[in-house]
């Protein structure tokens, strides 16, 4: 391709990944070695994941693992607390609004992780709900949020817990077992840098219970996540997979399990570039909490967003993102996640960025990418 593409997700794909496509494929649904491979697969989610909880793959990109969690677990009437400090963890009420539950917002500060204090004062105060959402990573925002302190007060109270990792896995840790998370949801396009498609989620005994003892059912069948019980016994899926994204998906997963750097290698490279962005007299979109898979910075005042990130892929052939919602014209977002987690690619995307705000006219303090190197070390 003729343009970087250094986006908070979808990111470059390995080489490795992009041949594992181009396998032969066979039929899914008859082979009982996919069985095995697809089992394969779900053991390496769990292994990323740090748990013993059962893992699947879902056809279909990041968002159809959070509709499919509120499918799966809300009933008309349930009490569902939205921990709302971002777009897409205010974004999970929509979700719970569809399928009939009764969504309290916690909406906190969009600029700081959320503060575990106020929730735990909510909680005391009102607690009885059967399940709460939360994001790890937000991504419009390039946040991090507590995810061990949020699940963890939450099963304090007896409350199912539904993680949005999608940004965060593999480029943060994240040990679902450990934080008692119930559902940690994941996507394909992020920090794995395998092609879009793929949602792959963690389901624990108590959120396979709430779903059993259901007195209304499930509605639809795509977001039913019952209907993969049994799916390795019975040598039966509920639909034909993609077999090629998930040749793509389980080499993305090899690779990441055998990349002992890799969380070191992301909070090294985002903690040089937040200071190259600050030292040159930028301003980041966050005030803490920040993120390892990306970094959002606020628009200088007076420019737009889509100018900007127009010019730089026009003239430099580097493609960065803006946001949308309550964000949108307020920051750019580079995503040094996955395979974009590279020095020489985040050096090269400071340089232009660099120059695309001087052809703006902004007044900056000094060169973001020497800025960037000099942090590094």
């Amino acid at each position: 391709m003729d343009k970087m593409i250094m986006t908070p997700g979808p990111t470059e794909i390995n080489e490795e990944v992009r041949m594992a496509m181009a396998k032969p494929i066979t039929n899914p649904d008859l082979d009982l070695e996919f069985y095995e491979f697809y089992k394969d697969t779900t053991e390496k989610v769990q292994k990323l994941l740090n748990t013993k909880n059962d893992a699947l793959i879902l056809s279909g990109e990041g968002i159809l693992g959070l509709e499919a969690a509120c499918a799966s677990l809300i009933e008309p009437g349930d009490r569902v607390l939205c921990i709302d400090n971002g777009i897409f963890g205010r974004g999970f009420g929509d979700f719970v609004n569809m399928y009939g539950g009764d969504c309290e917002y916690l909406s906190l500060d969009y600029r700081n992780p959320v503060d575990i204090s106020k929730l735990e004062k909510f909680l005391e105060e009102d607690n009885d709900f059967k399940m709460a959402t939360f994001v790890h990573c937000e991504t419009p925002s390039g946040i991090l949020n507590p995810a061990k302190e949020i699940s963890r007060l939450l099963k304090k109270h007896n409350i199912l817990t539904v993680m949005d990792a999608v940004s965060s896995v593999g480029g943060e840790p994240v040990d679902v077992d450990d934080w008692n998370v119930d559902i940690a949801l994941g996507g394909s396009q992020k920090v794995l840098s395998a092609p879009p498609g793929i949602t792959f989620l963690t389901v624990s005994d108590d959120a396979w219970d709430a779903m059993d003892n259901r007195e209304a059912p499930i509605v639809g069948m795509y977001c039913n996540l019952t209907i993969w019980r049994g799916w390795y016994d019975k040598k039966w899926f509920p639909y034909t997979q993609p077999i090629s994204d998930i040749y793509a998906f389980n080499k993305a997963l090899e690779i990441s399990l055998n990349d002992g750097e890799k969380y070191h290698r992301h909070e090294k490279i985002a903690s040089a570039t937040r200071n190259a962005i600050i030292n040159s007299g930028l301003e980041l979109y966050p005030n803490g909490g920040y993120s390892n898979t990306l970094t959002a910075l606020c628009v200088p005042k007076g420019l737009d967003d889509k100018k900007i990130r127009k010019h730089l892929v026009d003239k430099y052939k580097i493609m960065i993102a803006g946001a949308f919602a309550a964000l949108d014209g307020k920051v750019l977002r580079i995503g040094h996640m996955g395979e974009n987690c590279r020095e020489e690619k985040v050096y090269k995307t400071l340089k232009y960025l660099d120059k695309t705000f001087r052809e703006f006219n902004v007044d900056l303090k000094s060169k973001i990418h020497e800025e960037f190197v000099k942090n590094l070390d």
